[in-house]
């Protein structure tokens, strides 16, 4: 079992520093994209009765933060601090899969779910930087989301490392 995680862990590793020499949009194009996506959607819906702000913020904030929750629960209920650590990553894939949506607020040339986002009303990212005074900052945020996201896989990589090394030396 240990040389499946240390391969999945090498596996990550390898990803992680592919997406660190890859254009800001990378992790758009990832097999993770689409589970991410899903809970991107469904956030729009969970927040939705915390009013219109935390409706389009609650998409983005879902995706990153359901990684976080499977993350607690493989800790706290099952003590698996491996699994912990890649769901852990997961969460910081997911923010650098935002990031290109953050970076487009002004652009608006990604194709979103309903089309072109130059042709649709719904971009998260327009609304939320621009109801905060902001948009002239996305592609200032996207950047920093994308090493917030870099500095979370990266560290998410070494606490996986840490726990198997502990537990070949117990």
């Amino acid at each position: 079992m240990k040389t499946l995680q240390t391969t999945f862990l090498v596996g990550l590793a390898a990803w992680t520093v592919s997406l660190l020499f890859a254009p800001l949009d990378a992790a758009m194009n990832s097999v993770v994209h689409l589970p991410n996506l899903i809970f991107h959607e469904a956030g729009h819906i969970i927040f939705a009765p915390f009013g219109q702000f935390m409706t389009v913020l609650g998409g983005s904030l879902m995706q990153v933060l359901i990684p976080l929750v499977c993350a607690g629960a493989f800790l706290f209920q099952q003590d698996d601090r491996f699994a912990a650590s890649v769901c852990v990553w997961w969460s910081g894939e997911s923010l650098m899969d935002l990031a290109p949506y953050i970076n487009d607020a002004r652009d608006l040339k990604l194709m979103l779910l309903g089309g072109p986002a130059d042709e649709v009303e719904g971009h998260d990212w327009e609304a939320i930087l621009t109801s905060l005074g902001w948009l002239h900052l996305d592609h200032s945020m996207a950047r920093g989301a994308w090493w917030i996201a870099v500095a979370v896989m990266a560290g998410a990589i070494v606490w996986g490392a840490s726990t198997l090394l502990s537990q070949r030396e117990s």
